[in-house]
Order: structure tokens, then C-alpha cells, then sequence
């Protein structure tokens, strides 16, 4: 592990010596990705400087309780030797999961498009509470979170949204979100108090740069129309709103929350990259088997993962068979539990792809 770090920390020298560059502060795309590369060593390296100043100390505790006869001195410097082993045993682990192989889009940002999905008004009005979550939780991270697309239901849900969450390591933390969410409540409507379950989609998706997003204009359709509100009613008379579908393989993306036409094109085509994009990965996975080494079992459409249960108050992620007693919280942004123990399965997984057999 030493070796690999060593190399790390070389590269990263260099890559902030290149930055200083004249030469290469003049070519942006350039500068930018050596940036970016740097940018993800950081973290390893300021972890190897820490674990190297830490096997210092400890030597120089060991020297001191080797020479030392005072017994107070002794009795500090074995204390402190203490305390430096266990920090130590702390940064080997902290590098270890540094060194793992590392998914090369966990540092994007990243679309979550939520479906309602079986279950009429009562599905569309869960999807719109996830939104919410969702919302409330990127927030409390200090990312952004921008409505790329809303589309209503009649009675105050969602029937589709796409959202862009933008902030370092956005998709990382998402990305284990994906699947379908399950909901078991009394709806208001329901006058004999019986409980229904209804379900709603999320489809996680990194957000791609500019060059991966191109398609070439004769794979894609587009048709303008009239925005509409909730209803079908006309919200804009003229043509702003726009659908494209690519026509290889088959996908749609209507966009129509923007006045002008060119920006809603611009949006569509944006999540339209990153929905094919998708597919092809899914259909990789796929050819690979679907139980994939290293990775948590997440993002199949069809995956049930977790259920909100109103009448217990409890949330359960039936992957990782962790179930939290306080609604209430999870749905005002408090995801921190299930996201720190998906991470830990995931980093648990990888472990074990790379063990020897």
C-alpha cells in the first residue's frame, strides 16, 4: 500500500506543478483536467501526509519509552504511543477504502427523475413528498437543487419530475436511491381507514459535460407544441415547449417549464444524453450479470428498496435491512442512516471483489 501511496503523491506534485504552468493555464480544457485529476488525489494525499507524520510520533514515543527512566514521562509518552496506534489503525482503514476502485462518476451531479408509479392520485402524491425528501436533503448538504421539469397532478402530486442536483459528489451519495419506493398509508380519500400501498420510481442519472452530451442531430426527433398546466390547460400560446426522442433507441423527453423553446431544447437534450447514457450502462451491467462484483445491488427499475410505512412510522431499506422509527424525519431531508450504511456496503462489497479467492 506504501508504494501505491508514494506514486499517488508523486502525481499529485506533478499535477499541481503542471497547474503553475503558463502553458498550460493558457489551454483550459487542459487546465481543467489536470484540476480535476488533482482534485481527486487531494483527500488520499492529505490522509498519506497524516499517516506519515502519525508513524513519526509513534517512533519518537518508542525511542522516548526506550531511554526514559522518569516513571511520569514514561506513563505519558505509552499513553501517547496509545493514542497514536489507534489514530493509525484509523488512517490504514480511511486509506484503504481511498485506494478502492473508484466509480468515475460519483464526483458529478446528477438528475433524479421521480415517477409515480402504481397506485392513481395516492402514487402521484408520494412521488411529490419524495421530491420534497429529496430536496430537503441535498439542501442540507449546501447543494443546489434546480427543477429541470414538473409535470402535476390534478390533485397537488407529481406525476413526473426531474431535478438536477448540483454539488461535489452528488451522484456518489444518490446513486443508491435508485429504484422503487413503497409507500403503505390511509389516504385521506379512504373513508373505512383501510391502508393502501402505492409506489413511485427514482431513476438516478450523473449529469454529463458538454462533450459526452453531443448526438448527432440525425439520431433525434423533435416536435414543439404549446406548454400545459395541470389539466391539459394552456399555460403558454406559443410553441415553446419541445419533445425530443432518439430515435435508436426509442427514448422521449418532453421539456416545457421554460419560455423560450431554445432553452427548453437545451434542457431536454441534456437529460436525453444522460438517459441514453444510462441505458447503455444498464444494458453493460446487464452482459455482465446481473449481481455485479464490488457494487451495492441498486438502480434496477423494478427493484423494490425501501418502504415508507405511515401507520409505524418506519422507513425500511430492504437491501441493507435497516429500518429507522421516525417518518416524520426521513421525509423532512434525515436520509444520513441509510446513506452511510449503503456507502459502508458498498466499500464492504468492493472489499470483497478484490479479496483473493
Amino acid at each position: 500500500m506504501l508504494d501505491r501511496l508514494e506514486s499517488l503523491e508523486n502525481r499529485y506534485n506533478t499535477l499541481n506543478r503542471e497547474l503553475m504552468d503558463p502553458v498550460v493555464q493558457g489551454q483550459n480544457q487542459l487546465f481543467q483536467e489536470k484540476a480535476k485529476a488533482a482534485s481527486e488525489l487531494e483527500e488520499v494525499v492529505r490522509l498519506f501526509h497524516e499517516y506519515k507524520a502519525l508513524l513519526s510520533h509513534m517512533k519518537q514515543a518508542e525511542e522516548l519509552l526506550g531511554s526514559e527512566k522518569d516513571p511520569e514521562l514514561v506513563a505519558m509518552a505509552s499513553a501517547e504511543k496509545d493514542s497514536l496506534g489507534a489514530r493509525k489503525t484509523a488512517i490504514e482503514a480511511e486509506l484503504q477504502a481511498a485506494l478502492l476502485p473508484k466509480d468515475p462518476n460519483d464526483l458529478r451531479n446528477v438528475f433524479l427523475e421521480v415517477r409515480a408509479g402504481t397506485g392513481g392520485e395516492e402514487a402521484a402524491l408520494f412521488a411529490g413528498t419524495l421530491v420534497k425528501m429529496y430536496t430537503r436533503f441535498a439542501e442540507s448538504r449546501g447543494w443546489a437543487v434546480e427543477a429541470e421539469s414538473i409535470s402535476p397532478s390534478d390533485t397537488g402530486g407529481i406525476k413526473e419530475a426531474i431535478l438536477l442536483v448540483k454539488g461535489r459528489g452528488a451522484y456518489r451519495i444518490f446513486k443508491h436511491e435508485a429504484g422503487v419506493h413503497r409507500v403503505q398509508r390511509v389516504p385521506a380519500t379512504e373513508a373505512s381507514g383501510r391502508i393502501h400501498t402505492s409506489t413511485a420510481t427514482l431513476i438516478v442519472m450523473p449529469e454529463l459535460e458538454e462533450k459526452e452530451s453531443r448526438i448527432d442531430d440525425k439520431d433525434l426527433k423533435w416536435e414543439v407544441f404549446c406548454s400545459s398546466g395541470a389539466g391539459g390547460q394552456s399555460v403558454n400560446t406559443t410553441y415553446s415547449a419541445v419533445r425530443v426522442t432518439h430515435l435508436p433507441t426509442g427514448v422521449v423527453v418532453s421539456m416545457q417549464d421554460e419560455r423560450k423553446q431554445l432553452k427548453n431544447k437545451e434542457k431536454a437534450l441534456k437529460v436525453l444524453a444522460a438517459r441514453v447514457k444510462q441505458i447503455e450502462k444498464e444494458r453493460s451491467e446487464a452482459e455482465l450479470g446481473a449481481e455485479r462484483k464490488g457494487q451495492v445491488k441498486s438502480g434496477d427499475r423494478s427493484e423494490k428498496i425501501r418502504t415508507y410505512n405511515f401507520p409505524q412510522s418506519r422507513v425500511t431499506d430492504h437491501r441493507v435491512g435497516l429500518s429507522v422509527y421516525n417518518l416524520e424525519a426521513v421525509l423532512n431531508g434525515d436520509l444520513d442512516a441509510f446513506v452511510d450504511k449503503l456507502l459502508e456496503e458498498e466499500q464492504k462489497a468492493k472489499l470483497e471483489a478484490l479479496a483473493p479467492v
